[in-house]
């Protein structure tokens, strides 16, 4: 695999009595045998659609088509969609550079060939969507509508709104060329708001996998438009889960897979340790979304029946040394860190920092190191100093962070969280609460149609 894990600054022979024994971690690890042999039964099979879907190709190239010819003359691409709708489509683009000033993609023709700005509306904030629309030429403006139920309130929304929008400009005959959707297939007696004003306007869909929820839908067609409007190779991404799976697979023990021993040691500090969050911080500005879908994919597949889960929290190396830091270093002991680098230096590192200007500006360490290099230092120097707080802390490394890499982080954290939440006794894949929320929104709703009747 193209990731590393590492995990003896969490052990009492490194932190002393803040870390876990060997035989305490064994004793979760072997809890998680019977559930370990169920998911290789569903990766031999594929039964487990979460697997399967890494190994999909006629889905790839449907979506491809249908997403060049909607972005045939397009100057801005919009994806309406949120929470897992979004996340993981975002840190797919993300690696790809979108969000980062000046950079157009990996692909290879990225320097030559402008794209179309990517934009992703997953918030619904009134102000923000209006002078969103009024930035945007809308004649040159493609929309991507992610809708898993095809009922998201968010989601419908804004469409409804960009609808108006593109009527009012008088390019009504133009909606059909102008979004494509992506929702479950029809079924008889299902309601579908957004297939049906899809429908209504000739608009393009593509199915949305009807056994796969949002959060873990990133490896499917939900991912897809944000990795073609950057330039990657999304099956290099599916490549990297199945890096994981071949690792699924070869396990003897639930100790030979890294997605295990991750879940039995978050599993591990909560329950021995008190650890009340687990903090994820990767070293790298293209893992920042990649981060924040983390924080959603543990908090709603855990955080269940009033005692299961950590509350996840999405940093970012190096900036949140100066924010968040002190807190994990000399505050309460409840977090668990896991920290993502790279384990050698990146493509396209600077120059040398100049010796003259070093030791004008009062740094003259920094003379004659990239700052590459000099990120690389504290990410390695974070680590060790986890290690003499006593703070249990787990690093994971890569040698380059491209699709493949990518991929791998994101499965690993899926594996991962279905065997804590094996620990944990709930169902990683429901979310009742949130279920429970729209309810409500639209009890609401009703009671302002009630009043101002």
């Amino acid at each position: 695999m193209s990731v590393t894990q590492s995990f003896s600054a969490c052990l009492e022979g490194t932190i002393g009595e803040f870390g876990l024994t060997e035989d305490a971690l064994s004793e979760w690890l072997v809890r998680l045998a019977p559930r370990l042999e169920r998911l290789q039964v569903e990766a031999a099979n594929r039964s487990l659609p979460h697997i399967r879907i890494l190994y999909e190709e006629d889905d790839l190239a449907e979506a491809k088509a249908a997403y060049a010819q909607l972005v045939e003359g397009a100057r801005a691409v919009v994806i309406f969609g949120t929470g897992g709708s979004s996340l993981g489509g975002q840190a797919i683009a993300q690696l790809g550079g979108w969000g980062i000033p000046g950079d157009n993609g990996l692909g290879a023709d990225a320097a030559a060939t402008p794209r179309p700005q990517l934009l992703f509306y997953d918030n619904l904030d009134a102000a923000s969507l209006v002078k969103g629309l009024d930035a945007l030429d809308l004649a040159s403006t493609r929309f991507v509508v992610i809708s898993k139920s095809g009922g998201t309130a968010e989601t419908l929304s804004q469409m409804l709104i960009a609808i108006q929008r593109l009527k009012s400009a008088g390019l009504e005959s133009k909606i059909s060329q102008q979004f494509l959707a992506v929702t479950e297939a029809e079924k008889p007696g299902v309601a579908n708001g957004l297939r049906d004003l899809c429908k209504a306007f000739a608009i393009p869909t593509l199915p949305h996998p009807d056994d796969i929820g949002g959060r873990y839908s990133a490896f499917s067609v939900v991912g897809m438009a944000p990795a073609f409007a950057r330039g990657l190779d999304f099956a290099a991404f599916r490549q990297g889960g199945r890096d994981v799976i071949d690792a699924l697979t070869a396990a003897h023990t639930p100790a030979d897979f890294a997605p295990a021993i991750g879940a039995a040691l978050n599993f591990a500090f909560a329950k021995e340790r008190g650890v009340r969050a687990s903090v994820l911080m990767p070293y790298s500005d293209r893992l920042a979304r990649f981060s924040h879908w983390f924080v959603q994919l543990w908090a709603e597949s855990l955080g269940k029946e009033d005692r299961a889960g950590t509350t996840p929290v999405g940093a970012i190396g190096p900036v949140d040394q100066h924010s968040q830091l002190q807190l994990y270093l000399g505050g309460d002991r409840h977090q668990f860190v896991t920290i993502v680098r790279a384990s050698k230096l990146p493509e396209g590192d600077t120059p040398s920092l100049d010796e003259g200007l070093a030791k004008t500006a009062g740094a003259p360490y920094l003379a004659g190191h990239t700052v590459g290099e000099l990120v690389m230092a504290q990410s390695k120097a974070i680590s060790d100093a986890f290690t003499e707080h006593k703070r249990p802390v787990r690093v994971m490394e890569y040698d380059q962070l491209d699709e493949r890499t990518l991929g791998s982080l994101m499965m690993h954290f899926v594996m991962e969280t279905i065997l804590a939440a094996d620990l944990y006794g709930v169902d990683p894949f429901d979310q009742p609460a949130v279920e429970l929320g729209k309810r409500l929104t639209k009890e609401y709703l009703a009671r302002m149609d009630t009043a101002a009747g």
